[in-house]
């Protein structure tokens, strides 16, 4: 028989659990008091024994067995919880309230016993008391017996038993009842979870988790839900406009390619044309998409892999003065003014050859963007929070502020940039990489507007500090 889902919870095995384990501190408790509570009333009753079976033995000490005799007499007639019996050496009743001794096979020494003696109540009815006792032989060799009737003590030590076992009752009762509320809850809660993990297995990538603002470990697991299927989306959605976006931006170079092709082959086949030539720009209309391809497989290689591969510490200065080698002749050629401003004793942690790569990217970005005529500022330096920022300035005709988050996104290419080269992966490489790094990427207004320049671009790399 299947029990019901409640049951098979696990804050509800975990509720058993720590209820099991509850009672069983609790029963090792309750028997420590249960015992304790029945040896101290034993131990008063003894002790109420021995001291009556002293003052008797002091009287026969005294005036002899006539004295205990005539005592016993005077006591048994009294309201005094005891029992008595003497008896002569041969074990015959001389006196007492009652008319046997409880301990068999007497020979001695003074010995302890446990037993029952029986009453009537008010109805007629024969009731049994347990009683305790002591027996010893007095100086002469007479035989005195003093017991009491414990069934006071008894019944009481019983109404906390009963009282012990109503408790744990209790206990059981309001732990199960406290194991299905919290059971309940959780399963509400995560009822709910659940849902939207079968929605999101259905395709429904919008399904999102709900948080009650309770701030307890439920709503950060939703939160936690929520983010990651925020991330999820956002990345299928990515990849749905990549798709999109290589098959618009490879069809135009993947037709001139094959075009020149096909009319390179039917100019060799007609003994006209130059193949050497078609064949060169071929190559290079190919290089084009392979660098494209590669550029998608740097950003993925950095996306899957959550951080920046083999991070070292190196000189951000010496890294970027190596670039800008590489970039000062490029822009001599087009007639642009750069400089590098390079801050000295700097250290930085990462991974080179991708820091390179986005560094590359941002000086290509600016290279040909701006206008015969203008400048390129290159610049490493340390801020006042202890990041390090790579940041590169243009006096180009910049991004527009509504743009400039749109613009590092995958194959985005705004529309005063489509006839440049290129397939809109420079900056998206570039914030993947700081991203990998812990860092971000920020692009600002450049130097403002200066004639028929500007107002320019200003694209910053920053990597957290170290430490």
């Amino acid at each position: 028989m299947r029990l019901p889902r409640i049951f098979r919870t696990t804050p509800f095995r975990l509720t058993l659990l720590i209820l099991a384990l509850f009672l069983s501190a609790a029963s090792a408790f309750l028997a420590y008091i249960y015992v304790a509570t029945a040896g101290e009333a034993r131990r008063r009753t003894e002790m109420e024994i021995t001291s009556e079976m002293h003052s008797l033995v002091a009287a026969y000490d005294r005036a002899g067995v006539d004295a205990v005799n005539q005592s016993l007499i005077e006591r048994a007639a009294s309201e005094r919880p005891f029992l008595y019996l003497l008896m002569n050496q041969a074990q015959m009743r001389i006196s007492g309230s009652i008319e046997e001794s409880p301990v068999e096979k007497f020979v001695g020494p003074a010995t302890w016993t446990s037993f029952s003696v029986t009453d009537r109540d008010a109805a007629g009815h024969t009731l049994k008391h347990p009683a305790r006792g002591l027996q010893q032989r007095l100086r002469g060799g007479e035989i005195l017996f003093v017991g009491a009737d414990i069934g006071a003590d008894q019944a009481y030590v019983n109404k906390i038993s009963t009282a012990m076992q109503g408790a744990g009752a209790l206990v059981i009762v309001l732990g199960l009842a406290v194991g299905v509320l919290v059971s309940r809850n959780v399963t509400r809660s995560m009822v709910g979870l659940s849902e939207v993990v079968d929605a999101v297995r259905n395709g429904d990538l919008g399904a999102r988790a709900h948080v009650r603002g309770a701030r307890d470990e439920f709503d950060e697991l939703a939160a936690g839900v929520n983010e990651m299927l925020d991330r999820l989306e956002r990345s299928m959605a990515g990849h749905r406009h990549a798709g999109d976006a290589i098959a618009h931006d490879l069809r135009s170079p993947l037709t001139r390619l094959r075009a020149r092709l096909e009319v390179a082959y039917l100019e060799v086949e007609a003994g006209k044309g130059d193949p050497t030539q078609a064949l060169a720009q071929a190559l290079e209309d190919t290089d084009g998409v392979l660098k494209t391809f590669a550029a998608v497989l740097s950003i993925a290689r950095l996306q899957a892999a959550g951080a920046a591969p083999d991070p070292v510490l190196f000189d951000p200065s010496d890294l970027a003065a190596n670039i800008a080698e590489l970039y000062e002749p490029l822009c001599e050629d087009k007639g642009l003014d750069f400089a590098a401003e390079l801050a000295k004793d700097l250290q930085a942690r990462g991974n080179r050859e991708f820091l390179a790569q986005a560094l590359a990217n941002i000086l290509d970005n600016a290279v040909k963007y701006t206008p015969s005529g203008g400048a390129i500022m290159l610049r490493v330096r340390r801020r006042s929070s202890g990041e390090i920022e790579f940041s590169v300035t243009d006096t180009g005709p910049g991004v527009p502020d509504g743009d400039r988050e749109r613009v590092v996104e995958r194959f985005v290419r705004l529309e005063n940039s489509r006839n440049q080269p290129g397939a809109g992966l420079g900056l998206s490489l570039v914030a993947a990489v700081a991203e990998a790094h812990g860092g971000r990427l920020e692009l600002a207004e450049g130097p403002g507007k200066v004639g028929e320049l500007g107002p320019g671009l200003r694209v910053a790399l920053v990597l957290p500090r170290l430490g």
